[in-house]
């Protein structure tokens, strides 16, 4: 009997790669924008619909909804450039990478803000998947010990470490209502998932090799 022969794509450029990364960012940044002008049309209803509304039942679609939406367009335009910059260090390592970190972040952190955040609250915005993708990529160097890794980390610290001062609730997080929480959780979840995906790894090789 004759067998099907099944031929495997090739794998990308680097080229092909880098478009693929600027296609899928420019997408979820066209959609943030295209939300973010229907919520401006709708007199902002698609913020409190999609947002993060803690130990509210209904609160829980903010999981998925919440990264899409911001309070208006300084807050979206604060997000949109270190969410491509960062979403592309992440992306590097490929898509399905990038995908892994981005739910793994939205869902885990989204729901430990639903846990924790006051009652009355409503966190919207893309801020908390930026933490993660930060706290992803610091991670991913500490676990790795890879030269490209530490570079990435150390170029993204350079770039965006200030934003750290973001995850603990001070006077000037509270009054400017910045979620501190999302950024909080964002960035363990990112930490979280290179621990999953990277860290295990590297502590099952060590004790393997210890044992041998």
């Amino acid at each position: 009997m004759a067998k099907a022969e099944s031929k495997s794509a090739a794998p990308k450029t680097k080229k092909e790669q880098l478009v693929q990364a600027g296609v899928i960012l420019g997408v979820a940044v066209a959609a943030m924008w295209g939300l973010e002008l229907i919520d401006w049309v709708t007199g902002h209803a698609l913020d409190d619909a999609l947002g993060i509304h803690p130990r509210h039942a209904a609160g829980l679609v903010g999981l998925v909804g919440s990264p899409f939406m911001h309070a208006n367009v300084a807050h979206l335009v604060g997000n949109t450039v270190p969410f491509a910059v960062l979403g592309f260090f992440v992306m590097l390592r490929g898509v399905p990478t990038f995908a892994r970190v981005t739910i793994f972040t939205a869902l885990v952190g989204g729901f430990f803000v639903w846990l924790t955040a006051s009652y009355t609250s409503n966190h919207i915005g893309a801020s908390g998947v930026i933490f993660g993708y930060f706290g992803y990529l610091l991670a991913a160097a500490w676990f790795e010990r890879s030269v490209r890794s530490i570079l990435v980390a150390v170029l993204v610290a350079f770039l965006y470490g200030g934003i750290v001062f973001g995850m603990f609730p001070t006077d000037r997080v509270i009054e400017a209502h910045i979620s501190w929480q999302g950024h909080l959780f964002g960035f363990l979840s990112g930490a979280g998932w290179a621990f999953l995906s990277i860290g295990r790894k590297r502590l099952a090789a060590k004790k393997a090799k210890a044992q041998g």
